[in-house]
């Protein structure tokens, strides 16, 4: 029996960071996905591939531990994680292959999480629906990175843009939002983990100042919202550069991704902001009648990604 399942990336629009204590934000899933196949393994052992990144480990499952064959580790952890609470610790074969760029901040964790979930209960024949799986896709990125938020793993398991209020309601938006973005990013690969604690740390040591930017975040979404739903890209672009600052308080931006962003907003950029956990990874820019001079002014020191939001979620078959 083989099982496969795949899962969307997504882009934070609002909120990242602030989500982690329990403010709304807003995210759509992207049309890059991560595809994960699982089999039995023909040998004793079980393996881990992802040829995309050239990557391979024998894993360790009972321990969450692995053997590197080839390759630097990367999103592994993740993959043990899931296995550990799912698997049984047979000897499997894993494929994991992937157009998301690995630390980008395009929730490429989230998308390989909620990819090898949705595989391993395939495999295993365990019923789930997508209310369990976003769930138990974040209990993993939390046990990984310690602190999470759910809203990575919320877009990769049901695709399209969404709302998360402050009581964790989910709002799918119904407007067809066609918004013409460029997504920019660095080599430099930011860790979601770390900049989560390094967040929580400046707020700790500065509680009187973080707190209420992390409330300002909170009601800069809510005015997002309905923005968005207004179709008004002049006030959702004033509010991106609005969100950049305040991500700039938290201490989460980079030269790289000022760079990107001012880069694109001299191209004739109306808005564009850090997309993420930040400390590397990926900007947007929201540039109608922009898009090319957007790319190209971006293109010439980073990297450029052209997506386009999508309402397809996690997919999962089994092949007998």
């Amino acid at each position: 029996m083989i099982a496969k399942a795949s899962a969307p990336a997504k882009t934070i629009l609002f909120g990242e960071h602030s989500v982690v204590y329990g403010e709304p934000a807003i995210a759509g899933a992207v049309n890059k996905r991560a595809y994960v196949t699982i089999k039995p393994s023909e040998s004793d052992a079980t393996i881990f591939r992802a040829p995309d990144i050239g990557f391979e480990a024998e894993l360790i499952t009972p321990q969450r531990k692995y053997i590197l064959l080839k390759g630097k580790p990367g999103i592994i952890r993740y993959i043990l994680e899931s296995l550990y609470r799912v698997h049984d610790h047979t000897p499997i074969d894993i494929t994991l292959n992937s157009n998301v760029p690995i630390g980008s901040g395009l929730g490429s964790s989230a998308a390989v999480t909620v990819a090898t979930l949705a595989a391993l209960y395939r495999y295993h024949n365990i019923r789930f629906n997508k209310q369990s799986l976003a769930h138990d896709a974040h209990m993993v990125e939390q046990a990984v990175q310690g602190v999470a938020s759910p809203l990575d793993t919320l877009v990769s398991t049901y695709g399209g843009l969404v709302y998360l209020s402050r009581n964790k309601k989910v709002e799918h938006f119904n407007v067809k939002f066609n918004a013409p973005f460029v997504v920019g990013y660095t080599t430099k690969h930011g860790n979601t983990g770390k900049m989560v604690k390094d967040v929580r740390n400046r707020r700790d040591r500065n509680p009187k100042i973080i707190n209420p930017v992390i409330t300002a975040m909170g009601n800069l979404t809510n005015y997002a919202k309905q923005a968005v739903l207004k179709e008004d890209y002049d006030k959702i672009g004033e509010l991106m550069n609005i969100n950049h600052g305040f991500l700039d308080v938290l201490g989460v931006n980079t030269l790289e991704l000022s760079r990107m962003v001012y880069n694109a907003r001299e191209a004739g950029a109306i808005g564009a902001k850090t997309t993420g956990a930040g400390g590397g990874g990926s900007i947007i820019a929201l540039c109608p009648g922009k898009v090319d001079e957007v790319a190209k002014a971006i293109d010439h020191d980073d990297n450029i990604l052209k997506v386009k939001f999508t309402r397809k979620g996690v997919s999962s078959r089994v092949f007998k």
